[in-house]
């Protein structure tokens, strides 16, 4: 089993999206009911039914690394709890995120350093990547590419960073309901992931 796959190429946290999936998997809808709210009803509001059929099963592979509870809170909370849970579901389903942000960032963060360096940084950490798992290596130029460009969104809409343009590191205070959840359900990796101010 590869220790990295591509899948986060496929977008970055899609915030309303994912509130509108997440609404959804709260009705535990049948394979039938999932493919309605998606061709039919055309819940992501995207223009062909490929992109909507990407994008939900991105969306969907992982808020399914969370609870009900979750769920909920990505629905219905605030727009800051919602994000720090798809950012922490973010985490969990994709292994290039969780090992960047814990290899790279943190390692900025360390050095007092305020700004990501991407293609010097992003060239050094799938050098390390492939001595984890070869397969890697495999992956197209454009593909790696498009990875790097999807990682900076997401730490750029998780708070993370200040914009994709400045890449100015500004690490978020994690909201007392985040932090409970993530105890909560024993995600204490996700937690020291996320929690730069430990």
């Amino acid at each position: 089993m590869p220790l990295y796959n591509a899948e986060i190429s496929a977008g970055s946290m899609m915030f309303p999206e994912s509130r509108r999936v997440a609404r959804l998997l709260l009705t535990h809808p049948s394979k039938e009911q999932w493919f309605e709210a998606l061709k039919l009803d055309n819940i992501l509001q995207k223009k062909t039914p490929a992109t909507a059929r990407r994008q939900a099963r991105l969306i969907r592979n992982r808020l399914d690394t969370l609870e009900d509870e979750a769920w909920s809170l990505i629905a219905d909370g605030s727009q800051e709890v919602a994000t720090q849970l798809l950012f922490a579901a973010a985490i969990k389903h994709s292994r290039v995120l969780a090992d960047f942000l814990r290899d790279v960032y943190a390692g900025h963060l360390r050095r007092l350093e305020q700004n990501l360096s991407p293609t010097k940084d992003w060239e050094a950490f799938l050098a390390e990547c492939v001595q984890r798992d070869p397969e890697v290596a495999n992956f197209s130029d454009s593909t790696k590419a498009k990875m790097l460009q999807v990682v900076l969104r997401v730490l750029a809409e998780g708070k993370y960073l200040e914009s994709t343009k400045t890449l100015r590191l500004t690490p978020p205070h994690l909201h007392p309901d985040v932090v409970r959840y993530l105890k909560r359900h024993g995600e204490t990796t996700v937690l020291s992931t996320m929690d730069m101010t430990q």
